[in-house]
């Protein structure tokens, strides 16, 4: 639920779009992420730093995007989103010594320091290689095949990321303790 959740402003965005077009789907966007961002702190008085960051891009971007009748803006924010992703995974691992895919997933498992580094630098080339692959979409088809990807294409090449790390990592999950006995 909370993936469809996380994803209902690109589905939005999607709908829109298919009935009017970039702009009115730009707009809705922008909308459907400040309501997104706004519930979520009402209802938990927290929201990810991911999620802010995301409506941050999506103003500036999508602002942009309406204010000087540009679509190309609105289509580089995804990228900038996926190399950000990269940049602060990379920097926090390399720079300041903690692994940020560690931190999300220790929990749940428990890996050799060795192995937390290949999976950190997995999430890296995978949003480095997203980023690439949505500014190609973007600037070499057109805008509704660009759309259509960013919402089956982005969300099915992550989902499969996911599915082929789960994969590779069920191995290490450890089974609640109650699950054991």
């Amino acid at each position: 639920m909370k993936f469809l959740f996380d994803l209902l402003p690109v589905i939005l965005f999607f709908v829109a779009f298919k009935a009017y077009d970039i702009y009115v789907g730009t707009g809705v966007l922008i909308v459907a992420t400040t309501l997104q961002v706004t519930w979520l702190w009402f209802r938990h008085r927290k929201v990810d730093t991911a999620q802010w960051v995301s409506l941050a891009l999506v103003a500036v971007f999508g602002s942009a995007t309406l204010l000087l009748h540009d679509e190309s803006f609105i289509k580089w924010k995804p990228t900038i989103l996926y190399w950000l992703f990269a940049g602060i995974i990379f920097g926090a691992d390399r720079f300041f010594s903690r692994n940020v895919i560690r931190k999300m997933l220790e929990q749940q498992m428990r890996l050799p320091d060795a192995l937390w580094r290949r999976l950190s630098d997995a999430w890296v080339i995978f949003f480095a290689l997203m980023g690439c692959l949505n500014l190609y979409i973007a600037f070499n088809f057109s805008t509704d095949d660009w759309v259509n990807f960013k919402l089956f294409g982005g969300m099915g090449l992550m989902i499969a990321f996911i599915i082929a790390q789960g994969m590779f990592l069920a191995k290490y999950i450890e089974p609640d303790p109650e699950e054991k006995s």
